[in-house]
């Protein structure tokens, strides 16, 4: 078998081997959870036999163990159960099917990290490749600064920041990205910008840096010298010899920043009150609705974990040397 195919097999095995850790991390770190969903719908004040008839219709009298295996087995299936909303005291059980709670949701998200994408990516690019050009000059030193600053502070400080600039002083968005399926497209844009643009601040600047680092880096290679002795612009010698051999770090990082989109909107949805996946998964918590918030930190570790996996394979055919370091 070829080596980068035999590589490609290895990653996803190691892929499908940390999500099945992942997927215990996440069902033991819900057992800990403080609270109980049947005293949370039932109140303080319901008789314990009540409580424990309502925890075993739920089927929460079972074993941790038990109930781990019925619920991998039922993702294996396709089945992320159902939610525990809906359902009290008095038999009649109005609850969702988890899917149908996550569906709405996860599309409104990774619109999110799409539109922040499609600004964040290119804006690092660009920044990386002109500050590489004008390396130690003023514009570097200013965009370095500038990129370091909004990533040192956390999103939720960000965040705010934009909403008293942008929705406070000046009023030109609005504060709270309260969207819908109904909205219409430039609607909805123009209400997820600061979340985007929140989103765009932190992550921009690893791009950037490393975009700047790996074209650093190889002008001082050898063909770089040549082409330059020949007379070659030292822009068309970054964006025609140097961009393509720099590519690789540069997919990987962007890759990662990407996974990070989807995962770490968390924060940023709870500020904006933005109707997206992570904003599911907080007011989850709150009610312990234990199959929503199993489904929802799943999914982020499943998207996180494959779109890492994706980076690696993408460094691996851009660089077979990886394979062979010496």
């Amino acid at each position: 078998m070829h080596p980068i195919l035999t590589t490609i097999i290895q990653r996803l095995g190691l892929g499908f081997l940390t999500l099945f850790v992942v997927s215990i991390i996440i069902f033991s770190a819900i057992e800990f959870l403080p609270g109980d969903f049947g005293e949370a719908v039932l109140g303080q004040a319901a008789l314990p036999e009540t409580v424990e008839a309502f925890r075993r219709e739920l089927g929460l009298d079972k074993p941790p163990i038990e109930r781990y295996l019925s619920w991998v087995g039922n993702v294996l299936s396709g089945d992320l159960g159902n939610s525990f909303s809906g359902r009290n005291s008095s038999g009649v059980d109005r609850s969702r099917d988890v899917w149908t709670l996550i569906q709405p949701r996860l599309a409104n998200t990774l619109f999110l990290a799409s539109m922040t994408a499609l600004v964040a990516v290119p804006l690092a690019l660009a920044l990386g490749i002109t500050a590489a050009l004008y390396r130690n000059s003023l514009y570097d030193r200013i965009v370095n600064s500038t990129t370091l600053t909004t990533i040192s502070f956390p999103e939720f400080f960000v965040a705010y920041i934009l909403i008293l600039v942008f929705s406070t002083y000046f009023k030109v968005f609005p504060s709270l990205a309260n969207i819908s399926d109904s909205t219409p497209f430039l609607e909805k844009t123009y209400r997820s910008t600061l979340p985007a643009l929140a989103l765009t601040l932190v992550i921009v600047a690893h791009m950037m840096r490393m975009t700047r680092a790996a074209i650093i880096n190889l002008l001082a290679s050898p063909y770089v010298e040549m082409a330059q002795l020949k007379g070659v612009s030292k822009a068309k010698v970054i964006l025609h010899h140097v961009l393509p051999n720099a590519w690789a770090p540069i997919v990987n990082v962007i890759a990662f920043n990407l996974a990070y989109l989807v995962v770490g909107v968390v924060v940023v949805e709870v500020v904006f009150v933005y109707p997206g996946l992570g904003q599911l998964m907080v007011d989850a918590v709150s009610s312990r609705d234990i199959p929503v918030v199993q489904a929802c930190a799943l999914i982020f570790a499943g998207t996180y974990i494959l779109l890492n996996l994706f980076a690696d394979v993408i460094s691996i055919i851009t660089n077979p040397r990886l394979l062979h370091p010496r």
